[in-house]
Formats: structure tokens, sequence, C-alpha cells
């Protein structure tokens, strides 16, 4: 079974590293994954009740670590109490003149409060010969006192442990925005039974229940609108941020929000198959698929620190058989080399800049599946897109009326159109009815008949009318896209209907060829109609007629004479373009956040079909790998730049740690820039 738990008081990716690696490598436990930015561990095994099992492994690995079922339960925290009485201890022993025995226990007073927490840790993870951060600043600090540099070893310790605690604040705050970013869910609803409304569970409402959504709330559960009208915010969905006006018999998402007006919803779902749910379990399991920067980060954290121990350990013997420094010199040297290069900076910012970009696309209506996913994202050579329901809007629409009699007005030839149509279940009958915009009275309509995949044709005031192709109509015009009208034998009128293109696809295969992108589109419409709208949109490679296995062995070809380096992506509405999705680099799926196959076959969902997500999520990817690069570079550069100044015997002790907490601080508050709008 799987399991779920929380873990506190997880200060580093390091230690939820070495964690995740002994879990994994118990026989009880089939598998153990933690995310560090959200201090989660899920595991799977066959223990019933694993939490008291684990707790123990966790605690042998990271003593101050607690597993937690429920992420708001209290923990004792004294980490405080010790900070503040050691400091002050310590100051008291060094400033203030008091008789040298009292000095002396002041002083090893302050040691043991300060170091206590951090010795512990180093030792627990020493007998199962895991060798981290922890056990580099005890050495430091003990040899620091051993060679007579007390207030300096007092200092390193102190203003480690300042930083630990300035450290924890500014990871737990970028871990609540990106909580915040997410925080979609309605634990509760207001459930209307007969006359009366109770609340309950979310997770406990049936599908076909009522629920009233009050102004200020959120829509718990995907359903239908029976009753009322509210303007709802959606931008938690969708990352649309322009209200909408809801009606009756008009359908709702979950995770959007009342902002005015009273609704009785349908519930047309249960939470574990609401968007919502969909939403929360895409972006939880999209933090467990780590981007190569991320694997290699954890992979060799382990080998660094014990590098930098043989270092130090080289730099502190071997250093004076080759210069003139004394023994004293060296060991410091070495000591101040243990402190400059712990990897916090790295393996805390990396990680967590990769959870706040899913969690920003998340509030922007991109669902990315994955860190890896992100880091494709800016690496897109080559977008193919599939035309109907992706560039265009899926909808039909009447672009033209063309009126062959003159005899017939506008508006009439309109009437007669939407009069045979109101019977008809064809998606043209409802563009039709649109474009008359008037209400339709049938009780005039006689002898209704209609031809599937030719027309319909029906008695109106004694004349005899045919509403349909040219073939159904008997005229030479061979356009598809035209629907005639036929009075009486005599063609009067024809309306051009259109699928229409989106709004925004022009300008954005524009941006997209501006950014060096190559664009093709795959259609199975005719070649005129391929042609003509791939001829608007800018688009020279597009590919017509085609059937899903046509599009599925063009990609495959394309996929065959790539350069490794790039990421071919597919873009479609997620439901026939699913296989072709699936065996693109990085399947795009747009709208359709309710379809299973869209989800499942994409590594990108776009909640809407908003095409400009796309540049978005580009935009987001390129952002978080420049943050990554300035961390990393920061990060070593400051390291490296103090390593060199302690050489030279510039740089102290208590400078390396600023080199160490410090940088890791300035780290953490550049990468929560990534949750910025």
């Amino acid at each position: 079974m799987k399991y779920k738990f929380y873990i506190e008081n997880l200060e580093c990716a390091n230690c939820a590293k070495k964690i995740e690696d002994v879990l994994n490598k118990d026989d009880k436990i089939s598998s153990a994954t933690i995310n560090f930015a959200t201090s989660k561990l899920s595991l799977r095994t066959d223990i019933k009740e694993p939490l008291a099992y684990v707790r123990k492994i966790v605690k042998e690995v990271e003593p101050n670590a607690i597993i937690i079922n429920n992420p708001n339960q209290d923990v004792k925290k004294d980490h405080y109490f010790y900070l503040l009485l050691g400091g002050l201890m310590g100051l008291i022993g060094i400033l203030i003149k008091v008789p040298f025995w009292l000095r002396i226990i002041l002083i090893i007073g302050s040691y043991l409060l300060l170091l206590h927490r951090t010795f512990i840790v180093a030792i627990k993870q020493l007998q199962k010969k895991i060798i981290s951060e922890n056990f580099l600043i005890v050495i430091s600090c003990i040899g620091a006192f051993i060679l007579g540099e007390i207030e300096e070893g007092l200092m390193v310790i102190f203003l480690y442990e300042l930083g630990k605690v300035i450290e924890n604040k500014a990871l737990n705050r970028s871990r609540k925005s990106i909580t915040d970013l997410m925080d979609i869910k309605q634990e509760t609803v207001n459930l209307k039974e007969e006359n009366t409304i109770v609340k309950v569970a979310t997770e406990s409402v049936k599908k076909g229940s009522i629920i009233v959504v009050k102004e200020g709330e959120k829509i718990a559960l995907d359903g239908i609108v029976i009753k009322g009208s509210a303007y709802l915010d959606t931008s938690a969905v969708t990352g649309e941020s322009v209200p909408i006006l809801v009606q009756e018999n008009d359908k709702v998402l979950s995770g959007t929000i009342n902002q005015k007006g009273l609704l009785e919803v349908k519930t047309t779902s249960l939470y574990e198959e609401s968007t919502v749910n969909k939403i929360l379990e895409l972006v939880e399991s999209a933090t467990e698929r780590k981007a190569k920067t991320e694997t290699i980060v954890s992979k060799y954290a382990s080998t660094y620190t014990i590098l930098v121990l043989l270092i130090s350990v080289l730099v502190a013997v071997f250093l004076p058989l080759f210069t003139d420094i004394t023994y004293l010199d060296s060991i410091y040297k070495g000591l101040t080399i243990l402190v400059i290069s712990c990897p916090c900076a790295v393996a805390i910012s990396v990680p967590l800049a990769y959870f706040s970009a899913i969690g920003a696309s998340s509030r922007a209506g991109i669902l990315i599946k994955g860190s890896n996913f992100l880091d494709n994202l800016r690496n897109i050579s080559h977008i193919i897109f599939d035309k109907t329901g992706t560039i265009t809007t899926g909808e039909f629409v009447v672009s033209e009326v063309i009126i062959f009699d003159h005899d017939y007005k506008k508006n009439d030839v309109l009437m007669l159109f939407a009069k045979g149509e109101a019977f008809s279940n064809h998606p043209l009958a409802k563009a039709i009815i649109k474009k008359y915009n008037h209400k339709v009275k049938t009780d005039d309509v006689k002898n209704f008949k209609e031809e599937a995949g030719m027309g319909i044709s029906y008695v109106h005031n004694n004349n005899k009318i045919k509403i349909g192709n040219y073939k159904y109509c008997q005229i030479d015009d061979k356009n598809k896209n035209k629907i005639y009208l036929q009075v009486n034998g005599k063609v009067v009128a024809a309306l051009l209907v259109v699928d229409e293109i989106k709004p925004n696809a022009e300008r954005v295969i524009d941006k997209l060829q501006k950014m060096h992108i190559k664009v093709s589109m795959f259609t199975g419409d005719t070649k005129e109609k391929a042609l003509e709208m791939a001829h608007f949109l800018g688009i020279n490679n597009c590919q017509y007629e085609m059937l899903p296995q046509d599009k599925y062995h063009q990609l495959e070809k394309i996929l065959s004479s790539k350069n490794t380096d790039d990421i071919i992506s597919f873009v479609g509405d997620g439901l026939n373009d699913a296989p072709v999705i699936a065996l693109s680099d990085l399947g795009i799926s747009m709208g359709n956040i309710g379809s299973d196959s869209a989800i499942e076959a994409s590594d990108v969902v776009i909640t809407n079909d908003n095409l400009d997500k796309i540049i978005k999520a580009i935009n987001i990817s390129q952002k978080t790998n420049s943050i990554v690069k300035e961390n990393i570079i920061f990060a070593l550069t400051v390291k490296i730049s103090v390593l060199i100044l302690s050489f030279v015997g510039i740089s102290t002790m208590w400078q390396a740690v600023f080199a160490d907490v410090g940088v890791t601080i300035i780290c953490l508050l550049n990468t929560l820039r990534l949750l910025k709008k």
C-alpha cells in the first residue's frame, strides 16, 4: 500500500536524500520518495501501520526530524531556547570580566548548548555511515577550541545555528507560499437536503447531490448550475484573471471561487474525480519526477562532502611540508575549508526552485507533470500543432451569409435556416441558431426530415425547404464549408461555416517562430482548407488529410531524424490525438482538464484553450533554469572566493559561516522570485 507522511524539522535536501536512501535499502519498504520542497514522505510497504516503524528509522538518520500524519500537528521546538541561552552565556564569558573559573564554565556551557544538537545528529549519522555537514561543523568547532581559537569556534557555531534558524524561516515561508498557491480545495460544502442545508466534508458528497455555494466560497465539486447566477474567479484553475458569469445549465469547475451571487449546483463528480483533485494530484506527483540538475545535485552531494573532508585533512597535514606556515595554521585552514564547503545552498535551492516553478505554473493554469518536463520546455526546437480544437476553437461559426436570390433578405434567409436547424442535433445547427440570434418559432414547420450526412428538409408556408451540402441541394459548387438553402427547388442562399481560428493563434505562432522554434501543423482537413489556414497563420510546414495513424507515423519519422538534444513537442486536444501526444518528446494537451486521456497522455496540460500559456510555460522554464544557474554560480563563486581568502590569511572561520548559511539564505530568497506573478 501507499502511505504519505510529513517530516518536520527537515532542514536540507541532503538530509532528505540520506533518509530516502536508508528507507529504500530497508527490506520491508518497496519504495520511498521524499519531497524536500513540501516535507512530504511517500512510501510503499506491506506494513499495515508503518508510522512507528518509519519514525524509528528516520530518527536514527536525522534525530531532529519528526514524522507526523498531519502537517498542522504541533511539534515541540527548543532550538530557540538553546540558541538564546547559549549565545548569552558565550557573550558574557567573552565580553564581561568575570573570574577565570566562571568564564570557563560559561564558555564550555555555551559550547554544549549550541553544539549538542548538531553533535548528536552527526554521531547518529556516523553510526549509519553517513558523513554530513553536521559532522563538518562539529569537527571545525572542536578543532577551533583545541587550537585555542575559543571565541572564534564559539562564533562559528552560534552563527551556524542562527543561520539555520533564519534559513528554516525562509524555507518554511517559501513552502507556505507554494502551498498557498495550491490552496484550491474546499474542505467542506453546504449540502442541500430537502429544505435544510448541512455542512459536510467534501469527500463525502455523492454524485448528483445539490450543493449551495455562497459568495466568497470555492466550488468544491464539478457540476451544473441548477439555480442562481454568479461571477466566478477561475484563476486558480485556468489562470484567467477576468471573472466569468455563470447561470442555470452552465458547467462549473471545482476550485473556482464565487465572487458575487448565490448558486445551487448539481454535482457531476465525486471529489476523487473532480478537477481540483486532479490538479492537486498532478502537482504533487510532478515534484517526485526530478530534473537532470536535481538528480546530479542529489547524487553527488554526499560524495562532495567526503571529498571536502579529505581535502581538509590533506591541507592540514601536508601544507606545512611545502610552505613555511605552522601546523596550527594549516589545521585552522583545514577546519575553515570544512565550514566553507557545506553544499546546503545548492542542495536546498535547486529542488525548491523547480517546485516553486511547478506551483507557479499550476496557478497560471499550466500543469507540468515533473521537473524533467519543466526543463524540457525551454529546449523545445519544434512544435507540431493539431488543428481542430487546438489552433481552432473546435466550434463552428457562420462567417458569411451569401444571397443568390435578392428577393430574400438576410434575416429571412437566417430565419429559414434556423427553423430547420432547431430540430437538428448536428454541430452546425448550434452555430446557425447563434447567428440568427432570435427566438426560433417552429410551430409553422411541418414534415421535418433529416438525412444523415446530407441535410434536412421541411415545409414552411407551403414552401418546400431543403438545407444541406452541395450534393443534397444539387449544385455544382463543391465548397465543403458552405451550407445551401433551397426553396421550391431553387437555391436562394448559402452560409459559409468555418471552424473559427483562436484569436491569439497567429500571434502565438509568430512568437514561437521568433524564439527560433519550428512550427508545423497536422490536420485531417482537406488540402485546400489546411493550406489556406497555414498561409494565414504563417505556418510553412503543413500536413493535411491525415488519419490518426498518419500523424503517428509522420511524427515517428521526425523523431528518428532529429538531433539528440532537440525536443519535439506535439500540441493536441488530448482526445483523438492522445497517441501522438504520448509519442512526442513533450506532449501538451489543450483544455479538457476533465478528460482522463488528456491528463494521461500529455506531459503538460493547459487547463483552458489559451495558446498563450505555451509561451508562458516556456518562459517559466527559462526563468527557472536561469535562477538555478544563478544560485549555483553565486554559491560556488562566494565559497571559492572565501576559500582563497582563507588560504592567504584574510578570511577567518566566522566569515566561512557566511559562505555557507548566508549564501543559502540568499539563494532561497532568489528562488522565491519564481512565485511572483
